[in-house]
């Protein structure tokens, strides 16, 4: 099935962040080497590209503006460029991931060695200090509860899913076949969420800490299996909702009022002694310098003989040093402050820092694929109860390209996303 949006109106107040469109001698270079590239890199990867309006893989409603903000900006111009409606997609996922697949090759060799002259650095603004994280998360995750609900299934899992499927298995390293065909979204989220529970040994009398309270399903079914949770985040729209979410909950099932505690609080600050902490997708919020004071954190309150379970979206190493200090469309408008970390990384900051050890890893990035899909399936659906929340064309460009901009590089496996176990070395 093929959605698509007219042309967004663009209103320069209340879309202030997008890149104005350069003129001169340097930016008319600069545009020219874009239009350049581009056209070679789509040749190449067989994208047909139409600046006339006919049938194609890419269609540029507005050639000029497209190639003038690519030259720019980058691919943070190519993402704007979407969402000003200059470009468009028959199938976007689809054409996103043939750029995924060869994302290391996109730019010539001679640009990739000079990244560090023309790619942006992240604005120290962005930084996830204890001064700057609540603001960092409260631009995405405090946007509206009743946007994340009109494309989230009903548990209000924000994170990936695990899908029914066969897993092959090599030693303490699961990685899961794709999804079956037709496997139900809630299912899988039901599924994911008792992994890691599993993961982190959660049962009756277990004191749980979670990092990341996403909307409260993960806190309610520890409490189902007789914990007890304390939960922090820094949303306060998160907060409210897991709170309501859970008072419902204690009076439909009968648990005590005070089994699950949702703090507004920084991890950093966390306090007391728990035998199981568990975070889902939350460690890309910390930031890489310092993911060391995130495992020292854990392993701080970690009591003895306790267990840690982290989801974590994870990249190659070598691409993540590649790019780690590099500013992107998505942390331009999604996730301001975000880091993906690599494996390798986790395992060398956990041994480095702490006494903390990796134990155990379930790879999982084509349900990751498969969930973004369901996601951006039911938004699309959803667009006029999108508008009616007062988000305009605009944001909705910019919502369908974040998720299949992501979809995309799951897809592709330019990241992936892991279930990973820790515990404390003897």
């Amino acid at each position: 099935m093929t959605i698509s949006f007219e042309a967004a109106p663009l209103s320069l107040d209340h879309w202030s962040d997008i890149s104005p469109i350069r003129r001169g001698p340097k930016a008319g270079i600069s545009t020219a080497i874009a239009r350049r590239i581009f056209l070679e890199v789509t040749d190449r990867l067989g994208i047909t590209v139409s600046t006339d309006g006919s049938p194609a893989d890419l269609v540029l409603n507005r050639p000029d503006e497209f190639f003038a903000r690519l030259g720019n900006d980058g691919l943070i111009g190519f993402g704007e460029a979407y969402m000003t409606g200059a470009w468009d997609a028959e199938d976007l996922g689809g054409t996103l991931t043939v750029l995924c697949n060869q994302i290391g090759d996109l730019v010539p060799m001679w640009m990739q060695r000079l990244r560090a002259v023309y790619v942006s650095r992240p604005p120290r603004a962005q930084r996830n200090s204890t001064k700057n994280t609540r603001k960092n998360i409260a631009h995405h995750y405090d946007l509206s509860n009743d946007l994340f609900a009109l494309f989230l299934d009903p548990t209000m899992s924000y994170s990936s899913a695990m899908f029914d499927t066969d897993s092959v298995t090599d030693a303490d390293h699961t990685t899961m076949a794709p999804p079956l065909p037709g496997s139900d979204l809630l299912e899988a989220q039901g599924r994911k969420i008792e992994s890691i529970l599993d993961a982190a040994g959660v049962t009756r009398g277990t004191r749980v800490l979670e990092i990341g309270t996403g909307w409260g399903e993960l806190a309610i079914r520890a409490a189902r299996r007789g914990a007890t949770v304390r939960s922090v985040t820094l949303s306060s729209e998160q907060q409210s909702l897991a709170r309501a979410r859970f008072a419902d909950a204690v009076a439909a099932e009968g648990f005590r009022a005070d089994v699950v505690q949702v703090d507004l609080l920084d991890y950093r600050a966390v306090e007391g002694s728990y035998d199981a902490v568990v975070s889902v997708e939350m460690i890309e919020a910390v930031g890489y310098e310092y993911l060391p004071s995130y495992f020292e954190t854990i392993d701080r309150v970690l009591a003895p003989g306790g267990k840690v379970a982290i989801q974590a979206i994870t990249m190659p190493h070598d691409r993540m040093l590649a790019t780690r200090r590099t500013w992107t469309w998505i942390h331009k408008y999604i996730f301001p402050g975000g880091f993906l970390p690599s494996t390798a990384l986790l395992d060398e900051v956990t041994r480095k820092h702490t006494s903390l050890r990796m134990t155990g890893r379930t790879t999982f990035g084509s349900h990751y694929a498969e969930t973004l899909r369901h996601w951006d399936t039911t938004f699309m659906a959803a667009c006029d109860e999108v508008l009616a929340l007062d988000f305009d064309e605009t944001f909705r460009r910019l919502w369908h390209f974040y998720l299949e901009y992501s979809r995309a590089g799951f897809a592709s496996g330019y990241i992936d996303v892991q279930q990973l176990t820790f515990t404390r070395e003897a």
